[in-house]
């Protein structure tokens, strides 16, 4: 475990949650099911990048960037489920219907988290002379 990274993680996922707390009624519509296809398409490649691009800003080898995407993703494997659970209370501007959705969504964003920490950092091409 890194606890930077899951200092990290615990901001990016509370800045999130306020985020959807006040605006989240745009992102999850009930009964739109096109619209929670193209928001899960977009967000698992944002999260893959989104990690990736930790694990290689903080100079971390890459032996560690699953360690580090555990760390990263954490705070939402750990406090969404309560999200989920108490869906009304926590996002009141949104659809309770939706709150399956929600949860899923969390999920498909973790899951493109750790396929973030398994893609390999572009060698430079080195010319022989």
């Amino acid at each position: 475990m890194k606890p930077r990274l899951i200092f990290v993680g615990f901001a990016v996922w509370l800045i999130a949650t306020l985020a959807l707390r006040l605006a989240g009624q745009r992102v999850l519509h009930p009964g739109q099911w096109k619209a929670t296809l193209i928001l899960f398409a977009v967000t698992f490649p944002m999260m893959a990048l989104l990690v990736h691009r930790v694990c290689v800003r903080s100079g971390l080898p890459q032996q560690e960037w699953l360690p580090a995407a555990v760390s990263l993703l954490l705070p939402t494997l750990l406090l969404d489920p309560f999200s989920s659970a108490f869906f009304p209370v926590v996002f009141p501007n949104i659809d309770p219907s939706v709150a399956g959705v929600f949860g899923g969504w969390m999920l498909w964003c973790c899951g493109g988290g750790l396929v973030g920490a398994t893609l390999c950092r572009p060698k430079l091409a080195t010319t022989r002379q």
